[in-house]
């Protein structure tokens, strides 16, 4: 006989982030990321519909990056401001399983959808003649399509069987939001044959998107170097290194966090990994990818020029 899961009807307890000492202020630091991050993603995405000029694959790779940036930290911040407001840590079984099946959704998704952005630049860079061939306006939808389904299939298999785990002893998860890993130390059956799962979809949605990124930007920098005008290496290069920056910082904790066997994980080791791909990089993904851009920075005054013509 197995163990009975007994949490269908009950609550976990989301120990959380914050401790008494600092609370105050990380809670005053994480709710102004928060904010950060909505209002920019916002922006951009307002800016990628509106202007024209914008309607291309990477901006239209883009917006679906800053559409899912949204959602993932909506999905995980307002419980944590909530939580803290209110002085209650709990959260149902259901809106446990709806945070683990959207957050898994948003990361897979993303973890794909950022290798099409390196193809992108890749194509545009190495084989600029060919681009418009290689990614045009049908290509890019299949890839933020595919990212979107691809993603939401690993997590809905994920999700299932991670609620069907037994939780028979407690269920305070010492995290800041209901996490695969966090919810397999719970649980009071062997998860091994499940982690060997783990570890496959890592490799299909870490390891082998990375490799592809970064074998991109070796392309890109090789080509770059060969260009004969210093400025446009110096700003090329400039680029390449602020977007590996940023994927390394998703890919690294992420990777770190899901590839490791179960008996590895510490919670104030995972809660810091955490941060860097949940909260951090949606904050830092539009300005590295879009607002250093002059495709971007052009559209944002015209729009602000339009509006303040209209008003007078």
């Amino acid at each position: 006989m197995g163990y009975e899961n007994h949490t269908f009807n009950s609550d976990f307890i989301l120990l959380g982030l914050f401790s008494s000492q600092t609370s105050l202020v990380s809670f005053s630091f994480i709710f102004l990321i928060f904010i950060i991050t909505i209002t920019e993603n916002t922006v951009l995405i307002l800016l990628i519909c509106k202007d024209i000029h914008l309607h291309t694959p990477m901006y239209f790779l883009l917006r679906h990056l800053s559409f899912m940036d949204i959602l993932h930290i909506s999905n995980i911040v307002p419980k944590m401001i909530a939580d803290f407001l209110s002085g209650r840590k709990t959260i149902s079984f259901a809106g446990c399983g709806f945070q683990i099946f959207l957050s898994l959704t948003l990361l897979g998704g993303e973890c794909l959808l950022l290798a099409a952005m390196s193809y992108d630049r890749y194509a545009a860079i190495c084989h600029p003649l060919r681009y418009p061939i290689l990614m045009n306006e049908h290509v890019s939808v299949l890839m933020a399509g595919g990212s979107w389904l691809v993603g939401t299939i690993n997590s809905t298999v994920h999700a299932a069987h991670v609620l069907h785990l037994s939780f028979c002893g407690s269920t305070a998860i010492d995290h800041f939001f209901c996490e695969v890993p966090a919810m397999l130390k719970l649980s009071c059956v062997d998860t091994s044959h499940y982690e060997r799962g783990v570890y496959v979809s890592g490799i299909i949605f870490l390891l082998i998107p990375f490799s592809m990124i970064s074998a991109s930007y070796v392309q890109v920098l090789l080509t770059v170097l060969q260009m004969k005008s210093s400025e446009a290496r110096k700003k090329s290069f400039s680029t390449c290194s602020f977007h590996m920056i940023v994927v390394i910082m998703y890919y690294g904790p992420f990777i770190f966090t899901y590839m490791r066997p179960k008996h590895y994980h510490t919670p104030g080791q995972d809660k810091f990994l955490v941060i860097f791909y949940t909260i951090l990089t949606p904050t830092l993904n539009p300005l590295i990818y879009s607002f250093r851009n002059k495709d971007i920075l052009l559209a944002m005054k015209n729009m602000l020029k339009c509006n303040f013509l209209h008003k007078k």
